[in-house]
């Protein structure tokens, strides 16, 4: 067989075309495909160049590569082929190339990238929450030392910010779900002839699950919110700076009267919310199956365990904690731009909603035979 070789040609429709011959198979020990890929090159660059391969007596895979390398891995109406070189060249252009191999590569670097980042960027904010807790640890047991020191005044007017100014807000709210509770329940158990059941219903899920995490829910949108603003509005004025400056510690002056103050005023709210929860079930109730208010209240303590309320209030000051304690977090890392602020803290109301909701379930599944 001849060595591979080509030779120029003028197309009868117009244009050139490439008319290869010989054997394009590494069996020719002479033939070196380097060489042929370089001289043609300047012919695969040309959009309009036609290829002949009918006078091929032989084409392996290597000799097939180098030309369907050089076509950009697409074969058109331009290449004349026979039919068994048609197979293989396409057989050719389905297998992975090394552009695709080296993207996939790419892409999963990438993602790795990306895990690898958030996962450091979840230690290191593990790491400053632990060390804010050790503060506030250290400025606890200096205040047992020195009680005269305790900030009375920042401490109650963080109760009144977070807990009467949000009177107003959880009560509505409390109120309007507790009647779209018991609305939906009494369509149902008005099938069964169940109607007594929605006291029990309502009861159980008011003030063991649904009245701390509702409260939980809004405090962390309005005064978690609120906490993170504030201190990254100090962090970005220099303010917290011009604190440490003086000598004036910061946890002890804002970290720690937010968290005592938020933490003691959590279980009031939750009690209020489930208050006014019960409230609007009772009138739903009332409206919808006939149940009086007398009969409501003296069979609701029947049905719903003392112990219910004192779960419940038990998670208020864990969630009013975690809560507190996620809104200073995310403020005390706000950098001195508006950008960080406004990120901060919808990031700061983001992690204490899921944390409170992930504590919520945790404790749910520990204290599921209790109370029922």
């Amino acid at each position: 067989m001849a060595d591979a070789a080509f030779r120029i040609e003028d197309y009868p429709g117009g244009g050139r075309r490439v008319v290869l011959s010989g054997c394009w198979s590494l069996r020719e020990v002479d033939n070196n495909f380097a060489d042929l890929r370089e001289q043609l090159r300047p012919f695969f660059v040309d959009p309009f160049m036609h290829w002949d391969l009918t006078g091929v007596e032989q084409i392996d895979s290597a000799g097939a590569a180098v030309l369907l390398e050089g076509w950009g891995h697409t074969i058109d109406n331009r290449m004349e082929l026979l039919p068994g070189q048609r197979a293989q060249f396409s057989m050719l252009a389905a297998l992975p190339t090394r552009h695709s191999i080296n993207a996939g590569h790419g892409r999963v670097k990438t993602l790795l990238r990306r895990m690898w980042d958030a996962y450091l960027n979840f230690i290191f904010h593990l790491v400053d929450f632990i060390g804010l807790l050790g503060a506030l640890a250290l400025e606890v047991l200096y205040l047992l030392r020195h009680p005269h020191e305790i900030p009375w005044k920042e401490i109650s007017a963080n109760v009144y910010k977070g807990g009467v100014m949000a009177l107003p807000v959880t009560g509505l709210v409390g109120f309007m779900i507790g009647i779209a509770m018991s609305y939906l329940m009494a369509l149902q158990l008005r099938k069964f002839g169940a109607d007594i059941f929605i006291i029990n219903i309502l009861g159980l899920a008011v003030i063991r699950e649904l009245g701390p995490i509702l409260t939980a829910v809004l405090v962390a949108g309005r005064s978690g919110s609120a906490m993170t603003a504030q201190i990254g509005v100090m962090r970005v004025t220099e303010e917290i700076d011009a604190l440490a400056t003086m000598g004036i510690s910061r946890v002890l002056r804002l970290i720690l009267p937010k968290v005592v103050g938020l933490t003691l005023v959590a279980p009031l709210l939750v009690f209020w919310t489930s208050c006014w929860a019960l409230a609007g079930g009772m009138v739903a109730a009332n409206l919808q199956l006939g149940i009086g208010f007398e009969f409501f209240l003296d069979y609701l303590p029947r049905v719903v365990k003392p112990v219910n309320l004192s779960l419940s209030m038990v998670k208020a000051l864990m969630f009013g904690l975690l809560v507190t304690l996620i809104a200073c977090h995310f403020g005390l890392r706000v950098k001195p731009n508006t950008e960080s602020l406004s990120a901060s803290t919808t990031t700061s109301v983001v992690v204490a909603i899921t944390a409170v909701i992930l504590v919520d379930a945790i404790f749910a599944i520990f204290t599921r035979s209790v109370g029922l």
